[in-house]
């Protein structure tokens, strides 16, 4: 491994940082050690990279904000691709915007609302990158990205650049064609959104702000939902009703203000978390006979 990074940083390839704790990189803020994160630069170096890891048969995973990863605490011996440089963004013809994945989703949905365009106020409290919001086809407030995605420019498993419309994308809740093809990665999207009054979508950002705030354990560590809503119903609510509102496993915990939130609140650990998740799944299985889908993917557990 210590040769393939050398061979990483000679190539230029992009930052690269060592023995990396992934709590630093997960909203979480658990996770064992990577041996290594790079972070390309550019498509062109996004794809020597890829071709230079498959060509060492070397273990990889892409990650935008991590707001929906639970790493394990073993070491993850293989490489992260963190795609922070891929922010370039643009305004085309008044009310679309060109945007690479890693750019930050909150910080999109602000700077839409200043340049007065509305579609993107569902995102203001998303934390993720816009490539992984993209990818699970994140949403609120009876929105979500499939409504304004016009086109995704993914990279191929044969490390092809191509470009999906909407219409390929199979956006459905909380579900993508990234989603059903994980070696596909999203490097760019055109959303396009509508002309809005500033002072009345900036009304709109704040209100949802403070009922956020009121309503979700923003000051704790968590990934947000847990649990995708099954159809008809609500798993916070679910939740709830089993009493299950603060129970703790370890450092981990149900939170007291939103039920569908896992907060980690006390030094929790990935065990912790993933066992309390997969306890509430459980009971919620046994008592309703509904097999909940977990929003988070566990990585490096196997």
């Amino acid at each position: 491994m210590d040769n393939l990074i050398e061979k990483i940083t000679t190539l230029n390839l992009g930052k690269v940082e060592e023995n990396v704790l992934l709590s630093k990189y997960t909203t979480y803020k658990v996770g064992g050690k990577a041996r290594a994160i790079v972070y390309p630069k550019n498509i062109s170096s996004l794809t020597r990279l890829i071709k230079l890891l498959k060509s060492e048969e070397v273990t990889y995973k892409v990650i935008g904000n991590g707001s929906n990863l639970l790493f394990s605490e073993k070491k993850y011996d293989g490489i992260i691709i963190k795609l922070s440089e891929f922010d370039e963004i643009k305004f085309l013809n008044g009310n679309k915007i060109r945007v690479g994945a890693g750019y930050p989703l909150m910080k999109l949905s602000s700077l839409a609302a200043k340049k007065g365009l509305t579609g993107l106020e569902f995102a203001s409290g998303i934390p993720g990158s816009v490539g992984g919001s993209v990818f699970m086809n994140a949403g609120a407030y009876k929105s979500d990205m499939g409504y304004i995605v016009k086109e995704v420019k993914v990279l191929t498993p044969d490390l092809k650049v191509i470009t999906l419309e909407n219409k390929e994308m199979n956006f459905h809740y909380r579900s993508s064609f990234l989603q059903k093809h994980p070696n596909f990665i999203c490097l760019e999207v055109v959303i396009k959104l509508e002309k809005g009054n500033k002072q009345a979508i900036e009304e709109v950002i704040k209100e949802r702000r403070k009922r956020r705030m009121e309503s979700q354990p923003l000051e704790y560590p968590s990934a947000g939902s847990v649990f995708r809503n099954p159809t008809g119903m609500f798993a916070g609510e679910m939740i709830e009703n089993l009493g299950l509102k603060g129970k703790k496993i370890g450092g981990a915990m149900v939170s007291k203000k939103h039920a569908n939130f896992i907060i980690n609140y006390k030094k929790a650990t990935s065990n912790d978390i993933k066992k309390l998740i997969d306890l509430v799944h459980d009971e919620v299985l046994e008592k309703y006979k509904v097999d909940l889908k977990i929003e988070q993917e566990f990585v490096n557990w196997e």
